[in-house]
């Protein structure tokens, strides 16, 4: 009897309470890091290709702590990106609320994994060989039994609280917080055409997927830091096994190249500009918080408005002008009419961000259209526009 009291209160391993915390700690880490690089990175994207050792350990793990179907949760992610912020998104919380998002993520997940057209159209290119079909996807709820087994035979009665929070781990971090504030609160390096967020410049505890606005604005980029301050580890595991050969990095969101300022616009300008479109209009919108800053006191001065008005129209401001409601535009038009600056500076990235979406025009045609735009910028009189303009002319 005193023997069975003692294997349920300690286990095989006999492990005190610290060891039992770091053990849960690393086990999660894991299960975390097996999402973001195996499911998020290689499966979903395309964005590295994995060896056979650390795919196969990355299916049995997440196997043993997930129970999720490989190709389920490719299609219901690759879903989100098509549709992102529509109704057919599976978790958006711009349509479904974050209440529910941020409680309810694995529930949305269980619910479109059993839309069949979506695991059909998005699905494709997942894990299809015999351990797949006969153990993984057949038997997706024994997986997380047998790590039930494990975890209680190894600490006992503890165990359970262990697989607990393994169970919890991936549907509070990754359903919840990653679908549901990463697309709610948080900074914002590029105006991606949907509202994802980066919650915070330190991608460790959820793997790198923090940095989501990044990944949103580069989805195929198997590295989700941008900025010199933001650390993604799950992109530092990746460079490790790259460097003992059991993984090869496909793609990487473009980092701009800068050559000597040109007096006139070519055909290879033009192209530097479109490839880094979003990181030319992240410096233009910090162009417009210089110009901002050196016009809002005569905002003050000659329109009176108050300063929550102002606050709110500097928001606006920086935001992309097509995405904006009515009132929005009307809000903002009332406080451009006070600056012939912050006007200019407003239609000119209109202008500035058409010379992309002009489908129908020749190359020759945007050459001329980007070299008017730099012509009229530089003559405007403002310097933030005036650099910004000698800027645009040194990509390469």
């Amino acid at each position: 009897m005193d023997m069975i009291i003692d294997f349920l209160s300690n286990g095989l391993t006999r492990a005190s309470g610290w060891q039992v915390f770091i053990f849960t700690a690393v086990v999660t880490h894991i299960t975390i890091i097996s999402v973001t690089i195996f499911l998020h990175r290689c499966q979903a994207h395309r964005a590295l290709d994995l060896h056979a050792a650390p795919s196969h350990f990355f299916r049995m793990w997440l196997w043993l702590t997930t129970g999720q179907v490989t190709k389920q949760w490719a299609a219901i992610h690759r879903k989100h990106h098509a549709k992102c912020e529509t109704e057919e998104d599976p978790h958006s919380p711009v349509t479904r609320g974050i209440k529910k998002v941020l409680l309810e993520g694995a529930e949305l997940y269980r619910a479109e994994s059993k839309n069949l057209e979506t695991i059909q159209k998005y699905g494709h290119g997942t894990p299809d060989d015999w351990i797949e079909k006969n153990l993984y996807s057949r038997f997706s709820w024994q997986g997380v039994a047998l790590m039930l087994i494990i975890d209680f035979m190894l600490f006992g009665v503890i165990g359970v609280t262990v697989w607990a929070v393994q169970m919890l781990w991936i549907p509070v971090t990754a359903a919840g917080i990653i679908n549901g504030i990463g697309h709610y609160w948080g900074y914002r390096n590029y105006d991606c055409p949907d509202a994802a967020t980066n919650i915070i410049p330190f991608g460790i505890l959820i793997g790198g997927e923090e940095l989501h606005n990044n990944h949103h604005t580069f989805g195929t980029s198997a590295k989700l830091s941008s900025k010199w301050y933001e650390f993604d580890i799950g992109w530092m595991y990746i460079r490790c096994l790259e460097v003992v050969g059991l993984a090869k990095v496909k793609k990487v969101a473009p980092e701009p190249k800068f050559a000597e300022i040109k007096s006139a616009i070519d055909m290879e300008t033009l192209q530097a500009v479109i490839s880094n479109r979003y990181d030319v209009m992240a410096k233009y919108t910090k162009s417009l918080r210089r110009t901002w800053s050196q016009e809002v006191a005569l905002l003050r001065e000659k329109a009176h408005f108050e300063d929550g008005f102002l606050k709110s129209a500097k928001k606006l401001l920086q935001r992309e002008p097509t995405k904006l409601e009515a009132p929005q535009k009307q809000h903002l038009s009332e406080v451009l009419a006070h600056s012939n600056a912050l006007k200019t500076m407003h239609d000119m990235r209109v202008e500035l961000g058409l010379i992309w979406e002009r489908s129908t025009v020749s190359r020759e045609q945007l050459v001329h259209q980007l070299q008017d735009w730099c012509v009229r910028a530089e003559a405007s009189g403002i310097q933030a526009l005036h650099d910004f303009s000698r800027r645009l002319r040194s990509y390469a």
